[in-house]
């Protein structure tokens, strides 16, 4: 479901690297009733959106222990503050196109690699699945060039 806000800027976008999405963002500007997950069952990482009503109660739960197996970190991160670009790469490590987040989106970042400046100074809260296995969890690259960064609309 694409929904767009009143300039016509997508509020929930998926980043795609042909047919395999890199990332779905969330923009602050996203409204729904109920609960929407943006996420299909299979994702290591699920993102959903809650818009629940004054005096709306979820009754007290615990989860169960459940066995799963990641193949990919998968982060979710929170901009709480400020402008960020995310510039996209390929499982290949070149560059495909970047997006600017703003105080109050989220993004879900699957798969594929990628980068960040800050436009303005910012504020972000990262969530990534653990335990964290410090260095040996990531590959550094170099980042694309200035002049060659696109920006989609």
């Amino acid at each position: 479901m694409l929904r767009t806000n009143s300039d016509g800027i997508a509020m929930i976008e998926k980043v795609c690297d042909d047919d395999t999405v890199m990332a779905i963002i969330l923009r602050r500007e996203y409204r729904a009733d109920g609960i929407q997950f943006l996420t299909p069952d299979s994702y290591s990482q699920q993102l959903g959106y809650m818009n629940r009503p004054q005096g709306y109660v979820i009754k007290p739960h615990l989860h169960c222990p459940v066995s799963r197996e990641v193949a990919y970190t998968n982060e979710v991160l929170f901009i709480k503050s400020g402008k960020v670009r995310v510039d996209f790469y390929g499982r290949d490590q070149s560059y495909r196109e970047s997006r600017v987040l703003n105080s109050g989106d989220v993004i879900l970042l699957i798969v594929g690699g990628h980068g960040f400046e800050m436009i303005e100074a910012s504020e972000i809260i990262e969530v990534k699945q653990g335990p964290y296995a410090g260095e040996h969890d990531k590959v550094r690259f170099e980042a694309v060039g200035s002049n060659r960064i696109k920006l989609s609309d």
